[in-house]
């Protein structure tokens, strides 16, 4: 029988091994296949090795966001947009965000700005 804290060490080596690029292709696989967990814990990785990479902290927010870590959610976000304003998806993605966390007076803003840079006009 293994000792828990091995276990633990195995498992965390797994997230941890290969490449980045390896990683981000584990990664996108767990995102597809719906395994949000563990999506997470591999791109928390990539996100803290290379904090200026968009897509991995977009995709970190989206695994976060669909495993119902909201407020985690709304950090990666808020720290994509804090480095670009003007990233389309990641202004839906807050206002989604904060409308799920019924903060729907704060999402209305980024909602209306992501609209607007899509092209969207008012009905």
């Amino acid at each position: 029988m293994r000792e828990a804290g091995r276990e633990e060490q195995v498992s965390d080596t797994y997230y941890e091994f290969g490449t980045a690029g390896e990683r981000w292709d584990r990664a996108r696989l767990f995102f597809d296949a719906k395994e949000y967990p563990t999506a997470v814990r591999i791109l928390r990785g990539l996100v803290a090795e290379h904090p200026e990479q968009t897509a991995q902290r977009l995709l970190l927010a989206r695994a976060y966001y669909h495993s119902a870590q909201l407020s985690r959610a709304e950090t990666e976000l808020r720290a994509v947009l804090d480095r670009d304003p003007v990233e389309h998806y990641a202004r839906l993605m807050l206002g989604r965000t904060l409308e799920r966390q019924g903060r729907t007076d704060e999402a209305a803003p980024h909602l209306r700005m992501a609209a607007a840079m899509a092209g969207e006009t008012p009905s």
